[in-house]
């Protein structure tokens, strides 16, 4: 299996990077191709993981893609009908909603906390430790299992990630925003 992986450079989602050091036969871009380009590549791959931020319309481009002029996305509702029928990965805040609108397959992520300011805005007041082994566990639990199912990441991610969250709220969160389809 082909994996392409999209994770718009971005320093505030580096935690995100060991989820993918392991999958094999995967091609990674964090920018500087553009949208039709980019395209192209998930026509060519069997499974994408998409990660970054991201809202209900897709995922941010960030300032890494030079065709983006007034662009905020890399990924949106024009790459759904390549993205059917692949067994894909979508982790960025909101992508449950993109997922569930576009009726597409794959492990995914509602809300996600993983800044202090988002932890603030949903009214957790927490040390920074906290929400980095958050994302620590995340990626690390993603990463283990990169290489299988969305169903076997998610009950994975659910198991581990859900034994986290027993003590750590912002994991708690997150965990239950948790889902596949």
């Amino acid at each position: 299996m082909k994996t392409l992986i999209i994770h718009p450079a971005d320093e505030s989602t580096d935690f995100l990077k060991p989820i993918y050091k392991n999958v094999l036969k995967s091609t990674l871009i964090t920018g500087e191709i553009t949208k039709a380009e980019l395209l192209q590549l998930v026509h060519e791959h069997d499974r994408i993981m998409m990660m970054g931020h991201g809202s209900p319309q897709g995922l941010f481009a960030v300032s890494q893609f030079p065709d983006e002029g007034h662009m905020t996305f890399i990924v949106d509702q024009s790459f759904t009908p390549a993205l059917k029928n692949k067994d894909n990965i979508f982790i960025w805040c909101f992508a449950n909603k993109f997922v569930e609108t576009h009726q597409l397959n794959g492990f995914y992520s509602g809300m996600f906390i993983s800044e202090k300011m988002e932890a603030l805005m949903y009214d957790y007041d927490v040390a920074e430790d906290i929400i980095n082994e958050s994302n620590d566990k995340f990626s690390e639990i993603v990463s283990e299992h990169a290489n299988n199912s969305s169903d076997i990441i998610y009950h994975n991610v659910i198991k581990f990630y859900g034994e986290l969250a027993e003590i750590n709220p912002i994991a708690r969160f997150n965990v239950e925003r948790i889902s596949r389809m």
